[in-house]
């Protein structure tokens, strides 16, 4: 195809980019070239191609909303917003008979994340819409504390990983969104969270129409539920608070709070009043991704925030343990033998053949639970690689696995194991409460 009237706009050029056919409209793609993914509602033609061993996600629309598009992307990446990644803008697109065509904004495929359409193969249960509900209020409230307007806040617009029984929420569609100067006000976040309850009702009673909700579900009721669990994570995030100076012990049970919820504190604001009876705490500057940071710089694991929790519980354990018995040994030596002894033993004990089907933390958090579980039924310690190996072939081998859904295999590189397949679970056993009772 001819090149020379691209216009490529990147961070990072990649010349694979010039091999998938622009002169071709994108419904026009050949088979060889696309990828079948799940993919959400969306006002304009997306669809997935294969890059250089990569998957990567293309909208067609014009050159202004691509590029504002990209660059917000960027910007929001920058402030540590989660997202998908920006790849490139291609404008100035058009067929070999000169015909013009849309401008494409590329974006990386988030791997292990599916639309909340696709999470499940029957029907979207009551435990499952509530914490996709959850997880988006969550980024919505992320978004804010950068001024960030959506504007077009919805469970369409918005891509889901799973997250150690959770869900972590990420933004796949900024074309309508701004950052303002000096933050959002009162007003436009009252505006975001009442255009997100109203898009949220109408994609619940969308799939309540095609059968693909619980009955027991009411969709307005947990639709309006992301009003009361953003305002309730804003007030713990934001707000000022009067404390006694008899019960101080509340400053660390909010510290605490804040922890628990994936916040640091990078500055605390303390002033005393009444006469030295009170003490006023405001956080000053939030900075989410507490849990997921420790454990990165203690191991190096790459993990989700529930994930990382889950982890440094364990971690935690580990080194109590250790410490008794070697009380000089560091923090830092002991998170590396939690690391090379604990961590790296199970995912690694994951056959080739089944490494797509859940990322590594993802793997060692439900082994943790089906320790757990395997524990309670024999009434004994199970052994973490007994549990494991129990895990992988009662549980982990009957997943489903992105690669048959890809039809090719995706090659990944990771650090600490190397896995050469993709993976999307549309399973919901997990949603299951009695899915162990069924092991």
């Amino acid at each position: 195809m001819a090149t020379t009237d691209l216009r490529i706009t990147s961070a990072m050029m990649d010349a694979t980019l010039l091999d998938l056919p622009w002169d071709l409209p994108l419904d026009e793609w050949p088979d060889d070239t696309v990828v079948s993914l799940p993919k959400g509602i969306s006002r304009h033609l997306v669809r997935f191609a294969r890059l250089g061993g990569r998957v990567v996600a293309i909208k067609e629309t014009t050159e202004e909303m691509a590029t504002g598009e990209y660059r917000m992307l960027r910007r929001l990446q920058r402030l540590d917003v989660p997202c998908v990644e920006p790849v490139a803008v291609i404008a100035g697109r058009a067929t070999v008979l000169g015909e013009p065509l849309p401008t494409a904004l590329v974006t990386r495929h988030l791997r292990f994340s599916l639309p909340y359409r696709a999470l499940y193969s029957s029907a979207l249960k009551r435990s499952t819409a509530q914490r996709l509900v959850d997880a988006l209020a969550g980024l919505l409230v992320r978004l804010h504390l950068v001024g960030f307007y959506w504007g077009d806040v919805s469970l369409s617009n918005t891509l889901f990983r799973r997250d150690a029984g959770a869900f972590a929420a990420y933004l796949v569609d900024a074309e309508t969104g701004t950052i303002e100067a000096g933050g959002l006000s009162d007003g436009r976040r009252e505006d975001d969270l009442e255009v997100a309850r109203v898009n949220i009702a109408g994609e619940l009673l969308d799939l309540a129409a095609g059968d693909r909700l619980d009955p027991s579900i009411d969709p307005v009721a947990v639709a309006g539920s992301i009003v009361e669990q953003y305002r309730e994570l804003w007030h713990t995030i934001t707000s000022d608070e009067l404390v006694p100076s008899t019960e101080r012990w509340r400053i660390n049970a909010r510290l605490e709070r804040l922890n628990a919820l994936g916040y640091d504190i990078e500055e605390l604001s303390m002033s005393t009043g009444d006469g030295g009876t009170t003490v006023r705490i405001q956080p000053k500057v939030v900075d989410p991704g507490h849990h997921h940071r420790r454990l990165n710089s203690l191991t190096g694991i790459d993990a989700e925030e529930n994930q990382a929790r889950r982890m440094l519980n364990d971690l935690d354990q580990y080194v109590a343990h250790e410490r008794e018995v070697r009380p000089a040994a560091g923090d830092d030596a002991l998170a590396n033998e939690w690391f090379e002894q604990v961590y790296l033993p199970i995912v690694q004990a994951v056959p080739r053949d089944l490494a797509g089907k859940l990322e590594p933390p993802e793997v060692f958090h439900e082994v943790l639970e089906h320790r757990w579980y395997l524990s309670e039924r024999e009434r004994r310690e199970v052994p973490l690689a007994e549990a494991a190996t129990a895990y992988i072939e009662t549980q982990l081998a009957h997943r489903r696995d992105e690669a048959a859904l890809l039809g090719v295999p995706v090659t990944v590189t990771m650090p600490i194991v190397p896995i050469e397949t993709g993976a999307i679970d549309l399973s919901d056993e997990d949603d299951d409460p009695d899915w162990r009772d069924k092991v």
